[in-house]
Order: structure tokens, then sequence, then C-alpha cells
């Protein structure tokens, strides 16, 4: 557990390319990719909630605070983001938060520790992790005192670029490696969009157990 941190999935999406629905709650393994999800993410925070639209009750079965998006129009990943920040700063002591993706199940399991440390050296900064080339902004560690700024963006300048924001307040970025999966390489950042991908997310699952 990361003192200081708490965690924030993103579900909110739409998922348009998996049929609608919640990607999140489709099986994979012996429960659901959110149960993969939490597996990993957990162990890394002080506390977590859970960023969904709509009933929070298809929820309730993981005993997570269930944040709706505070602006309102499916603004994208930054109004889950500013959603936690606000959250965070009123419910809890801790002065970050590290948001993940609600639809990666491999994310790592030094991901927190990783980001704080980067930005313990960059007071202020938005820390970001990056994998094979690419950065993955929706995996974030967020000072809690960037949500007015954030606001300022998304609310009266109507940006919903989660990259746009992250290099206009200042960041540091973090490579994490590609990671064996049987005779795979995975990048812990593989997120599902497709039919296939949660096929390929199913068989690298069975790889990894022992």
């Amino acid at each position: 557990m990361k003192s200081g941190i708490a965690g924030v999935i993103l579900a909110g999406g739409q998922s348009r390319r998996m049929g609608g629905g919640d990607k999140s709650l489709l099986p994979l393994g012996n429960g659901c990719v959110l149960d993969q999800v939490l597996s990993r993410l957990a162990p890394q925070t002080e506390t977590l909630a859970l960023n969904a639209n709509g009933d929070p009750s298809r929820f309730s079965a993981f005993g997570l605070p269930v944040l709706a998006d505070i602006v309102e129009g499916f603004a994208g990943p930054l109004a889950g983001v500013l959603t936690g920040l606000e959250w965070a700063a009123a419910y809890t002591s801790c002065k970050a938060i590290v948001t993940a993706a609600g639809d990666t199940p491999f994310l790592p399991p030094e991901l927190v520790c990783r980001l704080t440390a980067a930005a313990d050296k960059q007071p202020g900064a938005i820390a970001v992790p990056c994998s094979a080339g690419r950065q993955h902004p929706t995996f974030a560690l967020w000072p809690v005192g960037c949500r007015e700024a954030l606001r300022r963006f998304l609310v009266d300048e109507d940006n919903r670029r989660v990259s746009a924001f992250i290099e206009r307040h200042g960041h540091v970025e973090v490579e994490f490696p590609l990671r064996q999966a049987g005779e795979s390489q995975i990048d812990p950042f593989f997120n599902i969009n497709l039919p296939d991908d949660l096929a390929q997310a199913e068989r690298l699952l069975q790889s990894m157990s022992p």
C-alpha cells in the first residue's frame, strides 16, 4: 500500500467498439476484467474508487465508491480524472491520485511506486508512464492541487485532450518494460477494445498462471 495515494479506476467510457456495456465487467479468468485491475491496483493505494456513469448498483459487488462524472456530456477520461481529484480532496487526506483504465488487466504491480518516485523529484508535476514508445496518460499520477487548473481546462476551455493538459501542466515520464507472459511479451498497459482483445487477454492470463 502506498500511503497518501488514492486510486481511481476510469470505467466511464461508452465501449462502442465492444458493442456498448461495461468492458470492465466482461468475463476474464475466474472473474471479470475489473477483478484483474483491482487485484493489481488495490495493494498499491491507500484507498480506491471507481469512476463510472449510469446505475452504480452494477458495481455493488466490489464494495467501492462509484463516482459519476461531475462534468456532463461524456467528456472523456479527463472528466474522470477531475471527478477523482475532487473526490480525493473532499473525502480523503491523499495528496495525489493515480488513475488506471478499467479495461487493462495487466497493469504493473510497481506502477504507483515508480510514478511517485519520479514525481517526488519534480514536485507538482504529473507523472506519466510510457511503454513501447507510447505514453499512457490515463495511468498518470495527478497531484490533487492541479484540480482547479484541470477544471478550467476542461470546463471553461472545453478542451478534452488528456495529453494537452499534461503538456501544459508539466510532467515527468516513467518508462515501463514489456513483460514476459509464457512465450509472449506483453505491454503491461494492454487494453481491451475489441472481442479479439478479450480473447487475447484470456490466453495471456492463462499463460501467466503458475
